[in-house]
Order: C-alpha cells, then sequence, then structure tokens
C-alpha cells in the first residue's frame, strides 16, 4: 500500500524551481538512512519524463552496465545496449552528446555507492558538465544515504563537482507535527514519546505506526533480539566509521549523562586529546551536537547525542543486550521517564518555544552547576524569558515550587540588557495553570502542546 506523502513542501517546492530554470541543473540530495530521500526524488519526478536509476553497492563494471541499460531503454537505443562501456566517462560522454529539446530528468539514487567503489564518476561527471550537460535541458539529482563520503566527495571544495553543483540540500527528520500523522492509533502522549524516541524520521515513524500504543511498539521492535531497532544504529554505525568500538563508548558515554569533553574521555578510558576527532565525525553526521549556553560563557560547551535513536538505543538496549538476548528485559521493567524528560526539553526549545515565543532566539542556560532549560532573548523589546520543562504531571503546589526555584536561578544569568523578564513552565499536565497564567506566568501542558499542532 502507497502511503500518504507527508510534508516536505520546502523541499519540493525547491526541486520544483530547480526544474522550471533554464540550462542545465546538478542538485545534490543528501540525508541519514531511512529520511525520505527516495520517496521525496520518487514524488518529485511524478509526471515529469527522465531516468530514475537505483544504485546498488556491487562492482563497478556491473553499476555502469546497469545505468546503461537504464539509459538505453530511456532513449530506446539498441545500440547503446550492445556497445562495450568500460568507464563512466564514455557513459557520460554518451548522455551529453544527445540533445534535449525539453527538460528531463536524470536521478542517480545511493549515488555514494558509486563514488565508494568508483570515485572516477566524479571525474567523469565533471568533464560532461563542464563540455555539454550545464548548458542542456538535463536536470540531474544525486541522492546519497552516505554522509560522509557524500560531503567529502561530492560537497567538499576538493571535489571535482565543487562550484557545479545548483542546488544541494540536507534532508532533515519531520517535526512533530507532521510525524504525528505517521501515528493514527497513538494517543498524542504515546505519539510524542515516539516522536522522543525515534526524531521524525518517515520509515521509522511508518514501523511504529504498525502498532496500536507506543508501550507495545517499544517492547517488540527494541527489546527483542529479533527487533526491527534492535541492532538498528550499529548498522548506522558501520556504514560510516570503523573504529565502532570507540564511538560505541563516547555514544555510551554521552547517553548516560558525560556530556563535558574530559568527562567522555575519563569514560571511555581515553586521552581527551585524542577524542576531538571522534566528535568532529559524528557532529558532522549530526548524530551528536555540541550545545553552548546562551548568556553565559560559549567556551564551555557540552555534547549530546542529537539523533533520537542513537539516544534511546544507547540508554536502553546497548547495555542490556544479554538480558535482551536472553529474553529477561522487557520494556515496562525500565524506568524511561528520565529519557523522555530530557529529551522533552530538547523538543520545547526546538519545536514548541518556537511557535510560542516567535521572533526569540532560543536556547538554554548554565553555569557551576545550576541549569536552566530554557533562556528565549528577543532583541526587538528587550525581553527575556526563563523557562522550565517536567515531563511529568504537576500539583499547583509543585509547579509553584519549580517557577520559585526558576526565578532564584535566573538572578544568576547576566541579562541586563534584557528587563523585561517572563518566567514560563511547560509540563506533561500542570493543575492550576489558569491561576498561574492570571498571575503573569507562562504556563503549557500537552493539552496546549496538542493544540499548537493541531493549528499547525
Amino acid at each position: 500500500m502507497i502511503r500518504e506523502f507527508i510534508d516536505r513542501e520546502t523541499e519540493r517546492a525547491l526541486l520544483e524551481e530547480e526544474w522550471q530554470k533554464d540550462g542545465g541543473r546538478l542538485i545534490i540530495l543528501y540525508g541519514r538512512r531511512r529520511i525520505g530521500k527516495t520517496r521525496l526524488v520518487t514524488e518529485f519526478v511524478r509526471g515529469k519524463e527522465g531516468i530514475l536509476h537505483f544504485a546498488e553497492d556491487t562492482a563497478p563494471q556491473i553499476q555502469i552496465r546497469r545505468l546503461q541499460e537504464a539509459v538505453a531503454r530511456f532513449f530506446a537505443d539498441p545500440l547503446l545496449t550492445s556497445l562495450e562501456i568500460a568507464t563512466w566517462d564514455q557513459l557520460f560522454t554518451y548522455i551529453a552528446r544527445i540533445p534535449l529539446t525539453e527538460r528531463r530528468y536524470l536521478v542517480i539514487d545511493e549515488f555514494t555507492y558509486l563514488i565508494k567503489n568508483d570515485p572516477t564518476v566524479l571525474s567523469a561527471l565533471q568533464k560532461a558538465w563542464d563540455t555539454a550537460l550545464a548548458q542542456s535541458n538535463w536536470c540531474i539529482l544525486l541522492s546519497g544515504s552516505m554522509l560522509g563520503l557524500m560531503t567529502d566527495s561530492a560537497l567538499s571544495y576538493t571535489s571535482p563537482l565543487y562550484g557545479r553543483r545548483t542546488r544541494d540540500m540536507l534532508l532533515g527528520p519531520l517535526r512533530f507535527c507532521d510525524a504525528r500523522q505517521f501515528l493514527p492509533s497513538f494517543s498524542f502522549r504515546d505519539a510524542l514519546r515516539a516522536h522522543l524516541t525515534l526524531g521524525g524520521i518517515p520509515e521509522y515513524l511508518l514501523k511504529a505506526g504498525d502498532y496500536s500504543s507506543y508501550d507495545a511498539f517499544v517492547e517488540r521492535e527494541f527489546f527483542n533480539k529479533y527487533g526491527y531497532f534492535y541492532r538498528e544504529p550499529y548498522f548506522l554505525l558501520s556504514q560510516e566509521f570503523r573504529e565502532l568500538k570507540t564511538y560505541q563508548a563516547i555514544l555510551n558515554a554521552v547517553a548516560v549523562g558525560n556530556t563535558a569533553p574530559g568527562a567522555i574521555a575519563q569514560f571511555c578510558g581515553m586521552d581527551a586529546r585524542h577524542l576531538y576527532p571522534y566528535l568532529e565525525a559524528m557532529t558532522r553526521l549530526e548524530i551528536i551536537e555540541k550545545e553552548l549556553p546562551l548568556l553565559a560563557n560559549r567556551r564551555q560547551g557540552l555534547y549530546r547525542i542529537k539523533d533520537c535513536i542513537f539516544d534511546f538505543w544507547y540508554n536502553f538496549v546497548f547495555s542490556h543486550r544479554q538480558a535482551i538476548e536472553t529474553e529477561n528485559r522487557a520494556a515496562g521493567a525500565v524506568d524511561m521517564n528520565p529519557y523522555f524528560g530530557k529529551q522533552f526539553e530538547v523538543f520545547v526549545r526546538n519545536e514548541f518555544a518556537r511557535k510560542v515565543l516567535p521572533g526569540y532566539t532560543i536556547g538554554r542556560w548554565w553555569y557551576r552547576g545550576e541549569e536552566i532549560d530554557l533562556v528565549a532573548v528577543r532583541e526587538s523589546d528587550a525581553s527575556i524569558v526563563f523557562g522550565e520543562c517536567k515531563w511529568g504531571e504537576l500539583t499547583e503546589r509543585e509547579a509553584r515550587g519549580v517557577i520559585t526555584r526558576l526565578v532564584q536561578k535566573a538572578e544568576r544569568v547576566r541579562h541586563g540588557s534584557y528587563p523585561n523578564e517572563r518566567f514560563c513552565l511547560v509540563a506533561g499536565g500542570i493543575e492550576g495553570k489558569a491561576r498561574l497564567r492570571e498571575e503573569g506566568f507562562l504556563a503549557y501542558d500537552l493539552e496546549d502542546i496538542e493544540a499548537a499542532c493541531s493549528a499547525g
């Protein structure tokens, strides 16, 4: 069954814009595996004429032969089928010499497989582009999932294609308001938990959508040795890196709360000086990210796992694999609330706060053991908002206690340039929410988050 195509309006509009322009177009589309690149490409070429080729990880000569056959079918050229083409240069030269009177597309999905097995494909395409394709009616789209290879070989200034692409697009995960459409059977809270676990990856959400509840999904697909996600992060890492043990140790360290470089190195038994190349490699691939405090010393950066599937897996699966293998570990036996509390903070900063605090620069603050989950500043009216995020349900007394402590912590933040201050509480549920609002506090719970998502 073909599922409804959700979101990606911005990306589709950019691709259509490229299609409508004059001359040759060279688009590079990249993003982590399962993010929805193939589906986006399929939607883009719908109703258009051209060549859609799905590359495979096989020998270069076989790759050349299969693209040759696809080109021959499109042009109905039996002679091309019979020719012995041994190099990418020969094949792209053939394509470049065919005059086109109307716009046509050449899409190579998983182009990184071609680069991986024969890097000369890049210089061959560059030569054809410079000699003919740049002035042609070809719209060429190269898609890839191996992010390190794509950025180093196709996008960097050392690449033969550097300066030739007309558009490059890094496809990111869906925001929650779109992601929840994949989960029609889930309650709103379960849908949010799934998003905080899977991170807005369409294929992962489709898998979760086969279940009626979050708990049933996690039990079957994470805490089961035959589950879809039981080995998924390991496979993703092995696609990009060789020193898997080191990368796994670093991710495990960050997942359990070691966020400063020194603490990560100590956990892994490494010299801190040797840690940075690994952190930089995973940052470049958006597996982790370095956070900098707002209105504090920005040299004191901390690391967090940005890709939710890695964070969840290294929190709950990695260190319990033996128990899962022997069927002695169930999802119900694990307290996931600390994890959801951590990810809920990130969700509020990255998604919800941007809806209710438009025009603000949003981040968080920490200094010497003190932390404020949400700090938002707006230059136009010199205003600042301090906020705390709590995943659980709060009584009115608990909510007031959180706000009182927040006001005390805010006094330590240097924010003299922002005299107009407000205080915010976001939680799973807040008793007495209306009274808090009457007193001037910003108070939101899951009911408000659901309303904001429903409003678009």
